[in-house]
């Protein structure tokens, strides 16, 4: 059953509460006055302090509570603080020059509200076909300008890609506009519009839409579906206390900022008995979506989710059987408006189980004897909107000590207007009449704060490789030897690595102090990543750059406080020269890395070439890797999960006396007819004794 404590006390990796936000809000005003707030969010405990608390909270002193905070102020003046919370005092107020922070929800609406009432804008909507009229049928997605020589990063921008809905439920991504407002937010107003050198008439193409009113008048839903219902009659297998979630030997701390949205800290495993550390934190720390179309002003599509918007931000607010379907217990996010007030967003993380299905299995062919054990699995979930995508975050704990982030993309593909069977020159598609998807990537960068059996860690790539020794050869006589070839990378500059698909390449964070009793190798976490796709816009292009942590697969670096964020802690508008964020935490890659408390950084994702399937609303793909442990337990560290079924030789030959029969008894044939002719293929019977058609009522189970 689910139990969720609430301490009075925060834990130090507990988001800010309420109160917490409002405290820091009030001192900031009384000692500034009226200012926007963009950050107002924990400020996480120095690691040193905060590691030697978790080994004993009962006397050593708690971390401080401590709110960072990033404000914009008259003038447009950006100011990074930290506020003590406990002694109500500012601790660090420092102004920035030359920087934009992370764009609130609020200064996204308000965009497409200028813009309908701009003189400029409305005359190229009545070019293009749009009357005065009809200026509340126009709509924008307003995006960071990412960065244009012509206006620099003093001022606070955004670019206005525009669309018109014909109907207020249509889909406005089959209706985009060939121009693009830049909106100044100090001024609240148009500065200029990008306009093509080759003008695109409106497409005037009937509505394709994906609302029910929409799929019933083209024939309607589906009627062959059976309802699939989850149920957990006796409760969840898990336990929550305040943030802090325990299931199947594995507890971890649940946070969540506005930024990287999911954070989880302290991972711990119970190896019988032995609570063993696996990482200190891990998060989706940044991502770009670089976009594949060279003409102006589409160089400058390339939005960095997470460090110009914010993951948390941006989060959903979930809902039973739709985004999350079973026995659910939520999480609530609290964030500031920019005025000070509080916002909340109810159900932002959904925490449930799933089944997996085979955990293992085998069956002996001489007499059928078998085991199988089905396994299941515990999902922390958040969906976040940007735009037009939907990104859906799960982090997937496994019984047998693996971790799966997983990424699910659906929403809409961004468009952009075209003449009828204009050639696009393979930059994107045609997904609909008069409607051009251009070619795009996501790229995500996952932190990983590594403290495999503690904190000193080193990270080795392992590449699958032939022998060296030729056919022929005392060594390799038959020709066919082939090993893992493990390389340690020692230094930031050796660690900066690329994925190797012909190689099997993965990488291994290893304890290299605690060797394996058997395998002798070390204790270890292994990323086994395959979705790996390498930047595409060339070296020296500006995406290339701003997102300096996108260049490669892999980076390692010594860990350091505040050293959270890849492309450096205020992205938009940011140049790219010099890049921020890893490369400068690199320098000349001479730093050492080996032994010592890492950080690994994970760029994965994918290329999307879009096609008519992905419009107007996409079906979801889904992105995903493992952390798996390697040469960390002393076997399989699910022997002790309960078995679906299991006979022995000896059993099977004692006419199945003493058989392990745990099938569950709600699991029914499909059809009649199998249970007529002998349940062919069936996995239990329907009474759940397990005696479906085979040897020894055994086989098939």
């Amino acid at each position: 059953m689910v139990s969720a404590i609430s301490s009075s006390v925060p834990h130090p990796f507990d988001p800010l509460t309420s109160d917490e936000i409002e405290s820091a809000i009030g001192i900031i005003k009384k000692a500034h006055g009226e200012v926007f707030f963009n950050v107002v969010s924990l400020h996480e405990p120095r690691k040193a302090e905060m590691t030697k608390w978790m080994v004993d909270p009962a006397n050593i002193p708690r971390p401080p509570r401590v709110a960072d905070i990033v404000v914009i102020a008259p003038g447009g003046k950006v100011y990074d603080g930290l506020v003590d919370l406990a002694a109500s005092k500012i601790t660090k107020w420092e102004l920035l020059d030359g920087v934009q922070p992370i764009i609130t929800m609020e200064e996204l609406q308000l965009v497409e509200h200028i813009c309908r009432k701009d003189p400029k804008v409305i005359e190229q909507c009545e070019l293009s076909g749009i009357s005065k009229e009809d200026m509340h049928k126009v709509y924008c997605d307003p995006w960071t300008i990412g960065f244009d020589e012509r206006h620099g990063n003093q001022i606070r921008l955004q670019q206005a890609l525009m669309y018109f809905r014909p109907n207020v439920d249509d889909c406005q991504y089959q209706y985009p506009l060939d121009f693009c407002p830049i909106y100044d937010a100090e001024k609240q107003e148009v500065i200029a519009i990008d306009i093509p050198k080759v003008r695109r008439p409106l497409s005037k193409v009937a509505p394709i839409n994906y609302h029910p009113a929409a799929v019933e008048k083209v024939g309607g839903y589906r009627t062959d579906l059976k309802p699939i219902n989850i149920t957990q009659p006796e409760g969840v297998s898990f336990k929550v206390d305040g943030r802090e979630v325990e299931w199947q030997n594995w507890k971890f701390h649940i946070g969540f900022n506005y930024r990287e949205g999911i954070v989880l800290n302290d991972i711990t495993y119970n190896d019988k008995g032995t609570v063993r550390p696996i990482f200190y934190r891990l998060s989706l720390a940044e991502m770009v979506v670089p976009y594949g179309n060279p003409e102006h002003p589409h160089q400058r599509k390339h939005a960095f989710d997470l460090g110009e918007y914010g993951a948390g931000y941006m989060t959903n607010s979930l809902a039973l059987g739709c985004d999350c379907k079973g026995s659910i217990h939520y999480l609530d996010a609290q964030f500031p408006t920019r005025s000070g007030d509080i916002r909340t967003i109810k159900n932002a993380i959904c925490i449930h189980e799933e089944d997996s299905g085979i955990l293992f299995k085998h069956t002996d062919f001489r007499d059928d004897s078998v085991i199988v054990t089905r396994g299941r699995k515990l999902i922390i979930q958040q969906i976040f909107t940007a735009a037009n995508y939907e990104y859906a975050i799960q982090w997937i704990f496994h019984q047998d000590g693996t971790i799966q982030p997983e990424i699910k993309l659906t929403g809409i593909l961004n468009t952009y207007t075209m003449e009828p069977d204009e050639d696009t020159k393979g930059w994107g598609t045609q997904v609909y009449p008069g409607v051009n998807a251009h070619n795009h990537q996501h790229l995500f960068c996952l932190r990983i704060d590594a403290n495999v059996d503690g904190p000193n860690n080193t990270v080795f790539v392992a590449d699958a490789v032939p022998s060296d020794a030729p056919v022929g050869s005392p060594e390799n006589y038959y020709g066919n030897a082939f090993y893992a070839k493990r390389t340690k990378l020692e230094t930031t500059g050796k660690a900066v690595t690329d994925y190797d698909g012909a190689t099997s390449r993965t990488w291994d964070i290893c304890n290299t102090s605690k060797l394996h009793p058997y395998s002798k190798k070390p204790a270890s976490y292994k990323l086994v990543s395959r979705e790996v796709a390498r930047l595409l816009p060339k070296e020296g292009s500006l995406v290339w750059k701003r997102a300096g942590f996108a260049r490669h697969a892999v980076h390692v670096t010594k860990y350091r406080d505040d050293q959270l964020w890849p492309a450096g802690r205020h992205v938009p508008q940011t140049s790219g020269e010099p890049s921020l964020g890893l490369p400068e935490w690199i320098g000349d890659g001479s730093e050492l890395v080996d032994d010592t408390d890492v950080v690994l950084w994970h760029t994965f994702g994918v290329t999307h070439i879009p096609a008519p399937e992905d419009f107007p609303v996409m079906p979801a793909e889904p992105i995903t890797l493992l952390l798996r442990p390697r040469n960390f337990f002393a076997n399989n560290p699910v022997l002790d999960v309960p078995p679906s079924y299991a006979s022995t030789p000896s059993q099977v030959a004692a006419s199945g006396a003493g058989v392990t029969d745990a099938t569950d008894g709600v699991s029914r044939l499909a059809f009649a007819t199998a249970a007529a002719n002998g349940g062919a293929g069936s996995c239990c019977a329907a009474d759940g004794t397990g005696a479906a058609n085979g040897t020894n009522g055994v086989n098939g189970h």
